[in-house]
Parts: C-alpha cells; structure tokens; sequence
C-alpha cells in the first residue's frame, strides 16, 4: 500500500506536520533500511511508505518503552519481512553462474536483481565508511543469500547496533535464536562476499575524482586500452538483468569491442552504494542527442577498478538526479564532486 502524507492526515488526531516532526528525521534512514533488506528501490519504497502508515495508525499505542527510532525500526523491519515473503530473491549475474568469454556468451536475461541505490550528502569520515560499507552493492548482494530471518537479524544488529535483547524483543525471537542466527548469517554472508562484487576501498566521487576523469575519458574516446588500464587483472564486467559476466581483464578487452564501445558516449559522475557510479548516455543519431542508457556501478581496489556492474536500465537515471537526455556536447551540469551514503 502507498500512503501521501495527505492520506495519513485522514487517520488521526495528530496532524501531519506533528507526525513528520517526529518521524521525519528517520526517514532516509528508513528507506536505506529497507533498502537492505528488500535490495529494491520500488519495493523500499512501498515498505517506507507502509511502515509511515502503521506508526501513523499505532501512534497513540506507543508506550515509550523503546525509544521512537526502536519502534520505527521494529515496524520497518517486519514490514519488509512480510514483503520478503512475496517476492523474489535479487541476485546480481555474478551469483548466478560461472562467468563467460565472448565465444560462450548468452543473453539470456536474469528475472530480478538487486538495484543501484542513490546515495549522496555531506557526512563525517568515520560515518560515511561505515555507512559505505554496509550499502556497498556486495553488502547487498551478500544479504540476498540469507533467509528472511537471518537478514532481518544481520541488520538490526550489524548494522544498527542493536544489542541481541533489543533484537530479540524487536523480532519477538529468543536471544540465543538471535545470537544462533546471527552466526549463520554470518558464516554465509563471508562465503556469499568473497564472490560477489567486492566492496571498494574508497568508493566516492571526492576520493576518486581522477579515476573519475579517466573512466569517463577511457570510454567517451571509445579507447579500449585506456579502458583496461584502469582494470586490475580479475577485475569483472556484468549488466543486470544479462545473466552472462566476465572475469579477467582479457575476457573484458574481449567483450568491449563486440558491443559496449561500439557506441558513443557521453557520462555524468555520481555516487550510487556509497561507490562511484556514472549516468551513461549513448548516441541516438536519428534524434541527434544522447540518451540515458545505463548505470554503471563501480568498485574500486587502490586506483584501480576491480568491478563493473552495468545497470541496463535507464530509467534508473532518474532516481540519481540525472537527465533523461544530454546534448551533442553533454552540457549539462555536473553533480558535485563528493558523495556520501544515505543514513544508517
């Protein structure tokens, strides 16, 4: 269900500027919350949105006996576990199957994966590295292989800090399944990380703007060479929702000629899972203008890019800010050169 705020004003006494005066502070946070959970920016949406609904509605049973962040967070969560139970798992290609060379290449497409999630703002060091990590894209992927309790339990506790009583009772679970839980997700979510997307060691625009200039040089000049030297040598390549992935930097110059750099680019940097990202626009001659066309989604090791994940979808632009078209030049205005994370 989608709630307005005009639609909440209908539901009790206490107004609507009372209720966001309480609530809106949390918001953000919320809806990287369900984000985590649900690996869906749709669907962290409609749980946002539902769970602003129910505190709405319980507003005048809360008791005080957690604070408000606590009752939020317990109704986020068991909203999302709810939803969880409707939907399908989002993996990204790399988690799918064995990667492949161009020879071997299918297209066949993968039903539902994991979105990028926009992410910027000004934040302290410390705060934006823990922020980063646990919204990093393999974070993410990592949490699709838990099962619903498992990633409800992670989160609450690794991610927001709560102890494994506040847990328990926010999940209505024992402590030791709590604590039993928490080690097994654990256990997966370390075997599930060393295969996916890694996380990057400094993934923002601010700490990246030179690799910044060059990823979007290397690829508007259409230079293949100039794109692999900014590749360590397992570095991957995928393109949600295409199954198919390539690892190594060989298997990469293999592929790019064949399909990716045989379209002209123009790029605009921006921040998605506290990693650099591009908005990527290919040429349409017919309308004389480049287009939205993709995300990608990088991650970095050093000074180097270890991952690729190419979001083909460009209505996703849209959700980072981002135009729908560029000119023949590519003016537009470019987004500030730093990037934070959404709240924890």
């Amino acid at each position: 269900m989608t709630a307005t705020p005009g639609t909440l004003g209908q539901l009790g006494q206490t107004s609507d500027a009372d209720f966001e005066a309480l609530v809106g502070k949390h918001r953000r946070a919320l809806h990287a919350h369900c984000y985590r959970m649900l690996a869906s920016l749709h669907d962290a949406d409609d749980a946002l949105q539902e769970t602003l609904l129910r505190a709405w509605r319980g507003l005048d049973g809360f008791d005080g006996r957690s604070s408000l962040r606590t009752w939020m967070y317990t109704i986020a969560t068991n909203v999302c576990l709810r939803a969880m139970e409707r939907r399908q798992r989002r993996f990204l290609p790399i988690d799918t199957g064995p990667s492949s060379d161009v020879s071997t290449a299918s297209w066949d497409r993968v039903e539902v994966w994991p979105d990028p999630y926009p992410t910027g703002g000004s934040v302290g060091p410390e705060e934006a590295a823990v922020r980063s990590e646990t919204l990093a894209l393999a974070f993410v992927a990592a949490l699709q292989w838990l099962p619903a309790t498992q990633r409800a339990v992670l989160v609450l506790r690794e991610v927001h800090g709560y102890s494994a009583s506040e847990t328990a009772t926010m999940l209505q679970m024992s402590i030791a399944a709590v604590n039993s839980s928490l080690q097994r997700a654990r256990r997966t979510r370390a075997d599930r990380t060393s295969t996916a997307t890694r996380p990057s060691d400094r993934g923002d625009l601010a700490s990246n703007a030179e690799l910044a200039r060059r990823y979007i040089q290397a690829w508007e000049q259409g230079d293949l060479d100039a794109v692999l030297a900014l590749l360590t040598d397992d570095a991957t390549f995928q393109m949600p929702p295409i199954a198919t992935w390539f690892s190594g930097r060989s298997a990469i110059a293999e592929f790019l000629p064949t399909g990716p750099l045989e379209e002209q680019w123009r790029m605009i940097p921006t921040a998605a899972n506290g990693q650099l990202a591009f908005g990527c626009y290919a040429w349409n001659a017919t309308d004389e203008a480049f287009e939205a066309h993709s995300l990608d989604v990088l991650s970095t090791s050093g000074e180097l890019v270890d991952g690729i994940t190419s979001f083909l979808r460009p209505e996703l632009l849209a959700r980072f800010g981002l135009p729908a078209r560029l000119g023949t030049a590519g003016d537009v205005s470019e987004p500030p050169m730093s990037a934070g994370v959404a709240g924890s």
